[in-house]
């Protein structure tokens, strides 16, 4: 059911600081028979590379007075990643936010849950991630950790994703790959790129990926296919004229979640069981065409501008046999303390969602005297269209957690949907000003522009409102040393809400509320020498909130307005290290958060926002074996602490670590170079709670897959 998100929580222990060293040396002894044949993470203070979704995107990640991680297409192939989802394990400040199997990915960043329409992008441009998004034709996944107040008109707080598609080689690239996973999926998959024409003026790139789906949960089959062209055009010495298109389709049903039994957290069932098994439930489909257009152009003296243009088009149908609830003991936020829950038949068709965008950049360097500006303005324009049906959410009987129940569907078509338009004009400035060869301050600001409007699918509650945002942001760093760089930065986000057209719930609906401003506090030191590279960082986000998601979930009568803050703040360390046949790394995130100042739910001010964990560990080590040549073992741990379940803290999910392991082996077939791997996710199957989201109003409980073997074969002819 697509409907934004809910919140979350956290705090930490102090035991968690032993566990995060504990967890590293566990992963040293796992490695010696454990592998993945990533490279090392690359994250915020380790070398070389940039990120567009930083908005500094000509300056490398050890300058750039913020918090990001790039997950790059090695590290994706090399661990069999398919979703957003999958790429958490990269990240101890990324975690699941309802990441339900054979939906679409929702994660959190620091505590708060993106919104999939508005903090995503692709090539730098806004995207709706309200779909399933491949990764076989991503060069690399960027993200952004804080506010994101100057990268984007409006967004939640916590970060931003950009997915960078893979461009034209210099060098033929002709590479198949082909990919086996416990219980039947099998994925084949083709790269191809290169250069014609006259000097190789032309380029191109060519993805084509076809899976067919057999995961271990039952009833989850399924198939997705994939087609992706890069291709680019050098007019001349200064000037590159690129377009990229993709088109995917999946069609796949989801796996919906188990819940509390009255009040009690009940044992982790058999991972593999999925309550949405009616008979007459049919497989969700997600079709998204996507693609963009860039030309740029130097101008000499170290400036250029370019101009892009970006279209996305999707089409859903979903389907779901719903678990929502227990009329039978008046709780509508989780299932029966006998097992039983009402299961609804929700069916949403011909769902259409359009984004379009603009954007004309001019950047350069101006030098006044021993000063120099790094210089970057832009303006962004851009416009969504969703249309939508009248839906099915009807009540279909009742069934059971041991998932035997059969109820009767109804596909009536009881509920209107809600059409959406939206117009925005973004501006944007920034300027890295170098004092010295050792200070740099950062400035940057967002106006942004925009109008709304919303209609249900009858004609009714039309409503139309326009505001006018702007966002700051601040940063010094300083080069303490050749290798460390020490930094702080002030910057907001904001968010535009508006009460939902519900009559029956809210006494104002339709009304805008004022901008929600986020603003966030960031203080961080990042070095590398001699291949270690690592990163300290200490934040604080305030970010206001509404009573919208407390009217929603307690059905309450409500006057829809603003209602305190969610405060979170925590340190995050990462660290990368490879000398000769080692490599390992990793990352220690430490959250507290809390909920202050609201009214209306007293007993949650200073308790941990719900489905957050207090702690995250992530850590990696690899061995390349000098007696087998092009043989690499890896061991990977992940563990995330205890989060709350209810927004009083009465009910918790407890930690859970997980192991993963591979084996590489890079080799010589004749001529062809050719990649073998075996990986082994969730070594020991454990069973455990993973997340427990709190989504509609309803608390679900998500638990951890079990053990999945991985087989693939790569071959670069």
């Amino acid at each position: 059911m697509a409907q934004p998100s809910p919140i979350r929580r956290p705090s930490w222990p102090k035991s968690h600081i032993a566990l995060a060293a504990a967890t590293a040396v566990l992963a040293c002894s796992t490695a010696q028979a454990q592998n993945a044949a990533l490279k090392p993470v690359v994250v915020t203070g380790r070398s070389a590379p940039a990120a567009d979704v930083t908005g500094f995107g000509d300056a490398p990640l050890t300058e750039v007075p913020v918090s990001a991680t790039i997950v790059d297409h090695r590290q994706i192939e090399a661990t069999g990643a398919r979703r957003l989802a999958d790429l958490a394990q990269f990240d101890s400040s990324v975690s699941d936010a309802y990441n339900a199997p054979g939906y679409w990915d929702f994660i959190s960043v620091r505590g708060f849950t993106l919104d999939n329409r508005f903090n995503y992008r692709r090539e730098g441009l806004p995207i709706n991630a309200e779909t399933t998004i491949a990764l076989d034709n991503k060069e690399r996944v960027e993200i952004l950790k804080g506010t994101s107040g100057i990268q984007a008109g409006t967004s939640a707080p916590g970060g931003l994703v950009n997915y960078v598609v893979k461009r034209p080689t210099e060098q033929d690239l002709r590479e198949v790959r082909l990919e086996w996973t416990s219980r039947a999926s099998v994925l084949a998959a083709v790269d191809l790129g290169g250069r014609a024409g006259k000097d190789g003026a032309f380029g191109y790139r060519l993805n084509v990926a076809q899976e067919r789906l057999r995961p271990l949960v039952r009833d989850l089959d399924g198939n997705r296919s994939l087609v992706s062209l890069a291709t680019d055009w050098r007019l001349g010495r200064d000037s590159v004229l690129s377009a990229e298109f993709e088109w995917s389709r999946k069609t796949q049903a989801s796996q919906v979640g188990y819940s509390l039994l009255g009040s009690v957290l009940p044992s982790v069932p058999d991972p593999r069981l999925n309550l949405n098994n009616q008979p007459w439930v049919q497989p969700s489909r997600f079709e998204a065409a996507t693609g963009s257009v860039r030309f740029d152009q130097g101008l000499g003296d170290g400036w250029r501008w370019s101009a892009s243009l970006g279209t996305q088009r999707l089409k859903n149908d979903d389907y779901t046999a719903f678990p929502f609830g227990c009329g039978a003991e008046g709780n509508y936020d989780r299932y029966c303390s006998d097992g039983s829950f009402d299961y609804y038949d929700f069916r949403s068709e011909n769902e259409r969602r359009r984004q379009d965008a603009g954007l004309l950049n001019l950047k350069g360097k101006l030098s006044m005297g021993a000063v120099t500006h790094d210089l970057s303005f832009g303006v962004l324009a851009g416009r969504v269209r969703n249309r939508v049906q009248p839906q099915a959410y009807n009540y279909v009987g009742t069934g059971y957690v041991d998932g035997t129940a059969v109820a009767p569907p109804d596909p009536t078509l009881t509920y209107e949907g809600t059409n959406r338009d939206e117009r925005s004009l973004e501006f944007s400035a920034q300027d890295a000003i170098r004092w010295n060869e050792r200070f740099t301050t950062w400035l940057g600001m967002r106006h942004t522009r925009l109008h709304r409007d919303s209609v249900m699918t009858d004609g009714s509650a039309a409503n139309s409102y326009a505001q006018q945002l702007t966002t700051p942001w601040i940063a010094a760093s300083l080069k303490l040393t050749e290798a460390m760089m020490g930094y702080a930065s002030w910057g907001q986000g904001v968010e535009s809400q508006q009460v939902p057209n519900n009559a029956a719930i809210y006494a104002n609906p339709g009304q805008v509320l004022p901008a929600l401003k986020s603003r966030q506090v960031e203080v961080g030191v990042k070095g590398e020498r001699e291949g270690l590279g690592w990163q300290l960082v200490l934040f604080r986000i305030h970010r206001p909130m509404s009573n919208i998601d407390y009217c929603n979930r307690t059905y309450a009568s409500c006057v829809g307005q603003s209602d305190g803050e969610a405060v979170h703040q925590g340190v995050e360390a990462n660290l990368n290290w490879a000398r000769g046949p080692w490599s390992a790394g990793g990352g220690v995130t430490l959250l507290n958060a809390k909920r202050r100042g609201s009214a209306l739910e007293p007993a949650g001010n200073g308790k941990r926002p719900v489905n957050v964990p207090d702690a995250v560990v992530r850590a990696h080590v690899a061995w390349r074996m000098a007696s087998a040549p092009g043989l690499e073992l890896r061991g990977t741990v992940s563990h995330e602490g205890r989060r709350s379940v209810l927004a009083d803290e009465s009910v918790v999910l407890p930690g859970w670590t997980r192991l993963d392991a591979a084996l590489r082996y890079e080799t010589k077939m004749g001529a062809t170079a050719t990649t073998w791997s075996i990986g082994v996710d969730n070594l020991t199957n454990k069973r455990f709670w993973k997340e427990s989201p709190t989504q509609f109003g309803h608390v679900y409980l998500y638990p951890g897959a079990p053990r999945t073997f991985r087989v693939s074969f790569t071959a670069a002819l």
